[in-house]
């Protein structure tokens, strides 16, 4: 009976820009009779992956003072801890960690915490996979890591290359993961009976991949890598707003590995998300503005080499003029 009582526990990973952002809305928002709870961690000053994440009943936690692996996880513990407190509320629990997270510190935390231990189950660690450009971090510890500890891979984005990319992503994958199921997707769109509730996670593996792995150890990022965050009230220029961008990705696309945003574009109704992987970008219509909610334009970019106050220069020159009437 005490396992049955355990919580299941989804491990969400992959590299930034993945695409997991896009398969945590459709767990949240599709039909599948379960009530989840979601733990989102993000890197940098302003954290905006809860405003990216579509509404839904399920609910979600953000925690934003750093990467998941180490210096939060004392937070992953206490909010994991807190949630149990309302344990009949919820049937599955998914942690998104932050794409420059290498998960084993994350999987650790439920062996190695007896609270964790007694009360949830790890049930899969499922990592999405960039087709188009994993390639250019393939030699990031991180990527590489979150690849080997992977019960599930979503090779993701796959409309976006040549059938030989894919066939070649796929056996590069597999030579570093001989047991994961591996799907190939557009926009992560896979059943998600094949993600939730799968049991397919195996401490024996993770130990035959990092014979250290329920032990403290040393953990690395790439320190080249950091976040830039721009926060801005007003209302941005559409217009200049699309060459800024345009121009931006031209110049700097190659060092920027990720970039998203919530803007007042044009000040209307709804919320405009923008989210960019180098030399690619996304901007759709988000969530309404609430009746006398104060509009900020909230910014991230996450890469190398990248300049603060060129960024913020060039986002400023887009806001939108403001012309008093007398």
């Amino acid at each position: 009976m005490a396992l049955i009582q355990k919580v299941p526990v989804t491990v969400l990973t992959g590299y930034l820009g993945a695409g997991k952002t896009t398969l945590l809305n459709r767990i949240l928002t599709e039909e599948h009779d379960q009530r989840i709870a979601v733990i989102v961690n993000e890197f940098g000053e302003v954290g905006i992956d809860h405003q990216l994440v579509i509404d839904a009943d399920e609910e979600i936690f953000e925690m934003n003072n750093g990467c998941i692996c180490c210096t939060v996880r004392g937070d992953l513990i206490r909010i994991i801890s807190n949630l149990m407190e309302r344990r009949e509320q919820f049937d599955h629990l998914v942690i998104e960690t932050t794409g420059l997270a290498d998960p084993a510190p994350v999987i650790q935390s439920f062996f190695t915490d007896e609270v964790l231990l007694r009360q949830t189950q790890l049930d899969a660690v499922v990592t999405v996979v960039d087709a188009k450009h994993i390639w250019d971090h393939w030699d990031s510890s991180e990527a590489q890591e979150q690849i080997a500890f992977a019960d599930v891979i979503l090779l993701n984005k796959t409309d976006l290359v040549a059938a030989e990319v894919r066939q070649s992503l796929a056996q590069k994958v597999r030579g570093l993961n001989a047991i994961a199921k591996i799907y190939q997707t557009q926009n992560c769109d896979l059943d998600l009976n094949r993600l939730l509730g799968v049991q397919a996670f195996d401490l024996k593996n993770a130990l035959s991949i990092d014979p250290e792995f329920l032990h403290e150890s040393a953990h690395e990022h790439d320190e080249s890598v950091y976040s830039i965050a721009i926060t801005e009230p007003g209302a941005v220029d559409g217009d200049k707003l699309n060459r800024w961008l345009y121009q931006l990705i031209q110049a700097r696309g190659a060092d920027i590995f990720r970039m998203k945003g919530i803007l007042n574009l044009d000040n209307a109704d709804r919320r405009f998300v923008f989210q960019g992987v180098h030399m690619t970008l996304d901007g759709r219509p988000g969530k309404p503005w609430r009746s006398g909610e104060t509009r900020r334009n909230e910014l991230v970019f996450i890469g190398r080499n990248l300049n603060e106050a060129e960024l913020k220069e060039g986002f400023q020159s887009c806001m939108a003029k403001t012309f008093v009437h007398s």
